[in-house]
This record gives C-alpha cells, sequence and structure tokens, in this order.
C-alpha cells in the first residue's frame, strides 16, 4: 500500500510566513481603504461634508454650554459667596476694632461709664463672634482662612476677659487697671493683624471669582467660527459643483450657528461691561473706603489709649499720628484732595456718583476738626489739667468723640452705598450670563446639526 505524500522539509535557513494581522487591525485598514474609495465619489464627499458640519455644530454648543455654564457659576458664586464672605472678614475687622477703641472710651469714663457706652462694645464683641461663626460654618474659604478665624475665636475671648479686668481693677481706682487694658490693647492688635490677613485673603477669592466670570469664552468664540467658516466653505463648494445657490438645510444650519455665536459674545460683553464696573470701581472704591474704616478706628484707639498711659503714652500719640495721615493726608484738611488727602481723598476720586462722593466729603469735613480738637486736648493734658483732657476726648459735643463718630458714621454711609453699586452691578453681569443658558446652547446646536444633516441627505438623494 502506498503513503500519502509528505510535504517535503523545510529547507534550511528559509524564512517563515508572517503571522496574519489582529483582527482590529484588519478591520482599520478596511475602513480606511473604504472611506479612501468614498473619498472618490461625490456621493462620499458630501457625507463626509455633513458628518464633519454636524460634528462641528455638536462641538460648538457643548463648548459653550461647557463655557457659559462655568463663568454662570462663577457669578452665583460671586454673590452668594466669596462677596458675602468678604464683607464678613471687614466686619469682623471693624467689630474688633471699635470693640477695643469703645473699651478704652469707657475705662476713661471709670464709674462714670455711660451704659450706652458699654452696651456698644458688646454688641461689637457679639457681632465680631457672630460672623466668625457664620464663616466658619460656610467652610468654603482657603486652609489659611479656616485657621484664621479658629485663631480669632479662640482669642476673642481671652481679650474680654482681660477687659472685664481692667475694668473691675479700675472702678477700684487701682492704677493696675491701666496696665490690664494696655495688655488687652496688645492683644487686640494682633487679633486685628489675624483680621486684616483673613479680609485679604477673601478679597482675592472676591476677584479671583469675579475675574473667572468676566473671562472670555475663547474656545467656545473658536469653535463657534469654525463653525460658520465650514458652512461657508460647504455651500460655496456645492454652489461650484452644482451651480445652486441655496441649500436651505446648510442654511438653516449656518443661521442655527450665528444666532448661537452673537448670542454668546453678546451675552459674555453685557456681563463683561457690568462685572468690569463691579470690579474696577464700585470693588476699588469698597476697598480703599474699608481701609480708611480701619485706619479711623485705630485712631481713635490710639487716641485713647494715650490718656489711659498717663503721661507715657507717646507711643499711642505717634501711632494715632501715623493713622490719621493714611486715613486723611499730613494735613487732613477739608480742602484737600487726591493723595494729599490720604485713602478718604482716593475714595472721593473713585466714588461712583455724587451721593457717594458727599459721604467721603462728609468723613474728610469731620476728620480735619477730629485733629484740631484732639491738638486741644492733649494741649490740656501737658499743662496738667488731665480731666479736662479726658472730657475733651471722651466728652459730648465739642469732643473728639463727637467727630470720630461723625466720621464712622459717614464711612458707614459711603461703605453701604458702594456695597449696594457693587452688588447692583454684579447682579447685572450674572443676569446677562444666565440670559444664554447650557440647554439653550445644546438646543439650538443641535437643531444646527440636524439642518445640515437633512440639507446634506437631500443632495444625496439626487444620487440614487
Amino acid at each position: 500500500m502506498s503513503q500519502p505524500p509528505t510535504a517535503p522539509p523545510a529547507a534550511a535557513g528559509a524564512a517563515a510566513p508572517p503571522p496574519d494581522p489582529p483582527p482590529w487591525r484588519m478591520a482599520l485598514t478596511e475602513g480606511l481603504a473604504t472611506m479612501r474609495a468614498a473619498a472618490r465619489t461625490e456621493p462620499g464627499r458630501l457625507r463626509m461634508t455633513g458628518a464633519a458640519v454636524a460634528a462641528l455644530l455638536v462641538l460648538f454648543g457643548a463648548v459653550t454650554a461647557w463655557q457659559t455654564s462655568g463663568r454662570s457659576s462663577a457669578a452665583d458664586h460671586v454673590l452668594a459667596s466669596s462677596q458675602p464672605l468678604s464683607a464678613a472678614a471687614a466686619g469682623v475687622y471693624r467689630s474688633l476694632a471699635d470693640a477695643n477703641t469703645t473699651a478704652t472710651a469707657a475705662f476713661l469714663a471709670g464709674s462714670e461709664e455711660e451704659p450706652a457706652v458699654m452696651s456698644r462694645y458688646a454688641d461689637d464683641i457679639g457681632s465680631a463672634a457672630r460672623l466668625l461663626a457664620e464663616a466658619a460654618a460656610r467652610g468654603e474659604g482657603t486652609g489659611e482662612s479656616q485657621r484664621l478665624i479658629e485663631t480669632l475665636s479662640q482669642e476673642l475671648p481671652r481679650y474680654t476677659g482681660l477687659v472685664e479686668t481692667a475694668r473691675a481693677i479700675n472702678r477700684q481706682g487701682l492704677p493696675l487697671g491701666g496696665a490690664y487694658l494696655r495688655y488687652a490693647d496688645e492683644l487686640m492688635q494682633e487679633l486685628l493683624s489675624l483680621a486684616d490677613r483673613l479680609y485679604a485673603l477673601e478679597s482675592a477669592r472676591l476677584r479671583q471669582d469675579v475675574d473667572q466670570a468676566r473671562s472670555w469664552p475663547w474656545l467656545a468664540l473658536a469653535a463657534g467660527t469654525a463653525c460658520l467658516a465650514v458652512l461657508a466653505w460647504a455651500q460655496l463648494r456645492e454652489y461650484r459643483r452644482t451651480n445652486r445657490v441655496f441649500n436651505p438645510g446648510l442654511l438653516a444650519a449656518t443661521a442655527a450657528a450665528a444666532a448661537l455665536l452673537v448670542w454668546l459674545a453678546g451675552s459674555h460683553a453685557v456681563a463683561r461691561t457690568h462685572l468690569n464696573e463691579a470690579r474696577n470701581d464700585a470693588a476699588a472704591s469698597l476697598s480703599v473706603l474699608t481701609d480708611a474704616w480701619a485706619e479711623a478706628l485705630q485712631a481713635r484707639g490710639d487716641e485713647n489709649m494715650v490718656l489711659v498711659a498717663r503721661g507715657a503714652g507717646e507711643q499711642f500719640e505717634d501711632s494715632y499720628a501715623a493713622h490719621m495721615a493714611d486715613l486723611a493726608g499730613p494735613s487732613g484738611g477739608a480742602e484737600d484732595t487726591g493723595e494729599d488727602a490720604g485713602l478718604l481723598g482716593r475714595a472721593a476720586d473713585l466714588a461712583g456718583d455724587d451721593r457717594g462722593r458727599q459721604w467721603v466729603e462728609n468723613a474728610l469735613r469731620a476728620t480735619g476738626e477730629w485733629r484740631d480738637r484732639h491738638q486741644e486736648a492733649r494741649e490740656q493734658e501737658r499743662l496738667g489739667d488731665y480731666d479736662g483732657a479726658v472730657e475733651r476726648v471722651t466728652g459730648g459735643q465739642g469732643s473728639t468723640r463727637e467727630s470720630f463718630d461723625q466720621v464712622d458714621d459717614a464711612l458707614e454711609g459711603a461703605v453701604g452705598h458702594e456695597q449696594e453699586r457693587f452688588e447692583r452691578a454684579a447682579t447685572g453681569g450674572r443676569d446677562a450670563l444666565d440670559g444664554l443658558s447650557p440647554a439653550a446652547a445644546l438646543a439650538l446646536a443641535a437643531l444646527g446639526a440636524l439642518a445640515a444633516v437633512l440639507g446634506i441627505g437631500s443632495r444625496l438623494s439626487e444620487y440614487r
């Protein structure tokens, strides 16, 4: 019986046949070949054009929805979180500084301290504690902000304890009460430094949120411009090949893309106008006014501490003069303007309207009067009339206390006015951004993509 033939042995050194490529690579190769073949035919080119236009429109809508949503959220965050937190931080500083000023005024009055003065002190401490608790409860600040809030909350009871000890000893007529009050003042200066840092952090976060809300959506604008360019090219190509002027579907897609692009650019232009006013005008004015108010409170505290020190208060007098120079310039007269009038002069320049400027001018006039009365009080103290100097500083009509209260009221009015201006401008910016919702952007882009596909489809039907 014969044996079946066998394959001859492979020649020595002959190369083995290459392995078959993986299935996915074969499918990819076949797909590319099919696309190249389709691209050589007019129907294939039309299909590719339609797919590209539809994809670009969908991409335009998605990017517009994404960038618009982010900027709208940032504008909401400005009004709901970062601006209130910045205002709260400024309020903490003012409450602490005013509490310190009021405590020294009550100490100087001794056993004759007015109930209204101590009520104001209690209100200031309560306000500072409440604002700190609210800021801590939000939990939206940086880690450093939270640490500052925690430290301020822990140290505030220590300060109030020193003040109460000083008052109790002072009512007994013992000079040791003044030493305790100086310790309390030193601690308060540390707390004010922390509060100032907290305000700086929250103000920086506010500026960051405003900048994010007002930034141009460049990616979405570029996508929209690319869509219009491709649509124009597609229609020009069809005109050259068919001599047909209009394709209703492509025209509808162009109209949808143009409408979305104009809507996007217009809403952001209006929003930027409002947010620029909030950032560059109202917020800048608020920052200067807040600094001016802090200088006034610090100057008043130093003025009281000069008398608490009883002849050893030169350091407080020097600090008073420095704060007053920052507040209203070297001379501080009502006629001074610009840099010659310190922070108040800058605030007058930044005021957005006559009402805001009037508040600042009132503060300038009262500051000039405050300086004159302070010099009179210092002269009385140098002549040995300590009780007369105390009355000149803490008394009623004609005292530096009256002038300071006028400055305090004027600055409170100015800050409130600029706060309203900021909120009004920021609200206008947010409303402009909310005018183009992500859902509307996606819907308009989807309609454009559908119109483009239908327009190309009508052209393809002619080849069947």
